[in-house]
């Protein structure tokens, strides 16, 4: 179905629809013509449990990744003891790269495979998989039990766990992305990129609880281990949730088109081909969202206690207000890119991360509990102005048919080269330069850089209603 086809579809706004029907607002979505009022509402019922399927796989996921930077200072003393704390902080930080790095791949692997068939059986596959990792590193002995064998263990834990959120991390937003109305998708996609907040909050809270009700020694001994061992169960969970889930009418569709003209289809080669100029743009554009989620979400916790001095339990606080902020205004920002489109959106977000990245970093790094926090909800209006228009442009950019492949691959890599590093990064020049908010002008030169880049190249505006460009794909 072209573009122009499907615009044709939907009957003129306040058109009436036959007694006891109602009008097809959605045919992307739905078969063509109109269907019943009790046909709606099973459509309706089903979104609504895809939205909560594709939102329960973003929170775990996350939740096993932010686990590892909530836990940062912890894990680089029981896995790297035998040097300075400072190098043994970039090591942990560097385990935690190292996950974003087989992203792509994973991205490669699971997206062709979504492709070709379907979205449902990849999704269970890649939320066991990240639960099974995570649980595993809440097991792991420690480098005083076992020698250099428990770093390298942990590495292998990581690595199994990016390999598998590759997947996971584009496969839940593109199964929602292709069940949400026309007119939403922004707030449904962000919505559930929303729940990648909540982790935080959830993560923080528990491992708060936890040291503040044990001894520091038995929390470094065997209480760090219980938010790790409860991803399972909570993988689990998501694969029930899942279970009651039905692929999209718009990838059957697919399917049917391709049976119907014996093609054969080979994702990975078709995402290259036709969509290469797309997915260098999502790298870009994903890459800058990359940088400020785990900066916020991996990596504040951490600098929060080194660089401004403040205590664990008020960087958990601190950050678990800001995440939950996060979590709050996503929605909001991707219901005005509805309105408004997502380039405005890109634009004034990354303008304001320009803006904002160094005074709010410098905030952060006050030593001051309430400066500190008022840094972080400064830095998560910029970031989420911004995620109004990225997380619906990286899914929507993509037709249907490549999708899962294309959008896996290039948010993989941006999101490995600019959001893996990160914490890294802002280690490094925290210590290179002894200048604490360091990282807010390595962000804000980011955002420059990709403000002009959306104002000078052809980036498209993907909006089905506001597009002025054919580049961008509606379907």
């Amino acid at each position: 179905m072209t573009p122009q086809s499907e615009s044709t579809l939907s009957p003129p706004s306040g058109a009436a629809a036959p007694s006891g029907r109602a009008p097809v607002t959605d045919p992307v979505n739905l078969p063509t013509g109109p269907i019943s009022v009790a046909e709606r509402r099973t459509l309706d019922r089903e979104r609504r449990r895809v939205l909560l399927a594709g939102s329960v796989g973003q929170f775990i996921e996350f939740y096993d990744f932010t686990l590892y930077g909530l836990s940062a200072l912890t894990l680089s003393a029981l896995f790297f003891p035998d040097v300075s704390p400072a190098i043994a902080l970039l090591s942990t930080f560097a385990a935690f790269g190292v996950a974003f790095f087989v992203r792509p791949l994973g991205g490669l692997f699971f997206g062709a495979l979504g492709d070709r068939y379907g979205r449902r059986p990849v999704l269970y596959v890649t939320l066991l998989t990240i639960g099974i990792a995570t649980t595993a590193i809440g097991l792991l002995p420690t480098y005083a039990q076992i020698g250099v064998l428990a770093p390298i263990l942990l590495v292998i834990c990581r690595l199994l766990q990016g390999f598998s959120a590759g997947g996971e991390s584009v496969g839940a937003p593109a199964f929602v992305f292709e069940h949400a109305p026309k007119a939403r998708r922004g707030f449904w996609l962000n919505i559930t990129l929303a729940a990648t907040a909540l982790p935080s909050v959830v993560g923080g809270t528990l491992i708060l609880v936890l040291s503040q009700s044990m001894s520091a020694a038995s929390f470094e001994a065997w209480g760090w281990r219980i938010p790790f061992l409860i991803a399972l169960p909570l993988a689990l969970f998501g694969l029930w949730i899942r279970s009651h889930t039905e692929e999209s009418e718009a990838f059957k569709e697919v399917q049917r088109t391709q049976q119907a003209q014996q093609k054969e289809h080979t994702p990975i080669r078709d995402a290259f081909r036709e969509n290469w100029l797309q997915m260098l743009q999502v790298i870009m554009v994903m890459g800058l969202t990359a940088m400020g989620f785990y900066f916020l979400s991996g990596y504040f916790v951490t600098y929060v206690q080194t660089a401004g001095d403040l205590s664990r339990e008020a960087a958990l606080l601190a950050n678990a207000a800001a995440m939950l902020l996060y979590a709050l205004v996503l929605p909001v920002a991707g219901l005005i890119g509805d309105r408004f489109g997502r380039k405005p959106m890109l634009i004034v977000g990354a303008a304001a991360i320009a803006v904002l990245s160094v005074p709010a970093f410098m905030l952060v790094t006050s030593g001051s509990f309430p400066l500190a926090l008022i840094g972080q909800f400064l830095f998560v209006l910029a970031v989420c102005t911004y995620g109004g228009g990225c997380y619906t442009f990286f899914v929507e950019i993509f037709t249907t048919r490549t999708r899962f492949t294309s959008a896996a691959v290039s948010y993989n890599v941006g999101y490995a080269v600019f959001g893996g590093t990160a914490p890294f990064i802002g280690t490094w020049l925290v210590g290179a330069t002894d200048f604490g908010a360091s990282p807010g002008i390595y962000m804000a030169v980011a955002a420059a850089v990709v403000f002009l880049v959306l104002i000078l190249t052809n980036i498209p505006e993907t909006h089905p209603l506001k597009r002025v460009s054919t580049t961008g794909a509606i379907k």
